[in-house]
């Protein structure tokens, strides 16, 4: 079988922009969590977010795209800049119909729906912009990425709420190892923090209302927890066919060798409580890798900081690790950074490459009253040096959208 290598990766995020900086912030954990900046929220319950501070364009964006480009697409720019630099595509001069793009966005442009319907009812249907449609359709990163450096492959979007960023590189994977590609740019993007992103959440009581303390807020797995906290970002990467990074003399990081993805076929927010369909991703993940559980492995959660999902992980884990589930290594980078959306399985896969590469496993900050339901090694507070054999990355999205990612250190 064709084996599938990762070959560049760039971030986004509300603790750095650039993935260096992106996992100094994550080891050493530090917050990005504030008072929200960008819309009014004193009419909401939950007044903090995970924003990206900052942001300045990447550099192959001419003025009239970065007026006229949505957050989330401008976010997928950067980061594939910062992707394809480190994999040394952007001088690829082969066949343009072998390099793909798939990008996933759980909601997309929000912001251009908020404003063209405040157009419509001030000024009505003959003022609403031309550039609507095309702002807020979540494949509008996919295709940008593409226009800009002329992948002509396979292009599409995932979305699959919060589990959109780790499908886009699971489809990845299984492109390229099934020969329709040499290589994909592949993650995920958002940026909904806006009236109705922050007031959706707030009316499910889904996040966090601890406005008082913000760089506390988020505490997956503790049990003082009381939801999460929204926040935007993009994770991108460059995944390869090994032979055609080899011949391009590329860097290898990292080699993806699993992927999975059930349902829990159960309710269209709640997860199933029973953590069923999780664990079979993660066990066919694992069974793909061909893997013992006997190995050193770093699992990064889902983790939200709600109720029902750290319960539930908690208990997934358990069915597909057995009497190893103690033994493993876990931890929530949403403690540090916020839920990031459908850009979180994207971003948090490249905390797992950067995990491997460095032998840290980075800690799940604000972890102080331990929760009898969740009673795992989720490396509370303090990052923790350890030889890692495998990282493994767990997706959960709304409509019990579940995906697992593994990836092993390159030999």
């Amino acid at each position: 079988m064709r084996r599938v290598v990762i070959t560049g990766s760039g971030v986004v995020s509300p603790v750095g922009i650039g993935k260096q900086s992106f996992w100094n912030a994550v080891v050493e954990g530090k917050s990005g969590i504030s008072r929200i900046t960008q819309i009014d929220v004193s009419g909401f319950e939950s007044h903090i977010g995970g924003e990206v501070k900052d942001f300045v364009p990447p550099p192959n964006l001419s003025p009239k795209e970065v007026r006229r480009l949505p957050n989330f697409v401008q976010f997928a720019l950067k980061a594939s800049h910062e992707a394809i630099v480190e994999s040394g595509l952007d001088s690829y001069t082969g066949d343009p119909y072998s390099i793909g793009v798939i990008i996933g966005s759980g909601i997309g442009c929000l912001q251009a729906i908020e404003h063209d319907y405040e157009v419509f009812l001030k000024r009505g249907p003959k003022k609403i912009s031309p550039f609507l449609i095309p702002t807020l359709i979540t494949n509008e990163a996919a295709g940008n990425v593409a226009i800009h450096y002329n992948f002509r492959g396979p292009n599409f979007c995932t979305v699959t709420a919060c589990a959109s960023g780790a499908h886009a590189i699971g489809e990845a994977y299984r492109t390229i190892k099934c020969g329709s590609a040499e290589a994909i740019v592949c993650g995920g993007t958002e940026a909904s923090i806006t009236y109705l992103g922050v007031g959706g959440f707030c009316a499910l009581k889904a996040l966090s209302t601890r406005n008082d303390d913000p760089t506390k807020a988020s505490r997956p797995f503790d049990r003082d927890r009381d939801g999460f906290i929204i926040a935007e970002g993009a994770g991108i990467l460059v995944l390869e066919e090994l032979e055609h990074a080899k011949k391009r003399r590329a860097k290898i990081l990292a080699e993806v060798v699993g992927y999975a993805a059930t349902c829990d076929a159960y309710h269209i927010t709640a997860p199933r409580p029973s953590g069923e369909a999780a664990a079979k991703a993660m066990s066919l993940a694992l069974k793909e890798s061909g893997h013992s559980l006997d190995c050193n492995i770093y699992i990064n959660a889902h983790g939200t900081s709600t109720q029902l999902n750290d319960k539930m992980e908690t208990n997934a884990i358990k069915l597909a690790f057995g009497d190893k589930a103690t033994d493993v290594n876990i931890s929530s980078t949403k403690s540090v950074m916020g839920h990031t959306l459908g850009a979180a399985g994207a971003i948090e896969f490249i905390v797992c490459r950067m995990a491997l590469e460095n032998s840290v496993i980075p800690p799940t900050i604000n972890y102080d009253s331990p929760d009898p339901e969740c009673d795992l090694n989720y490396t509370p507070n303090n990052a923790r040096e350890m030889d890692l054999d495998l990282a493994l990355s767990n997706s959960l999205g709304f409509g019990g959208h579940n995906a697992t990612l593994l990836l092993k250190k390159f030999v």
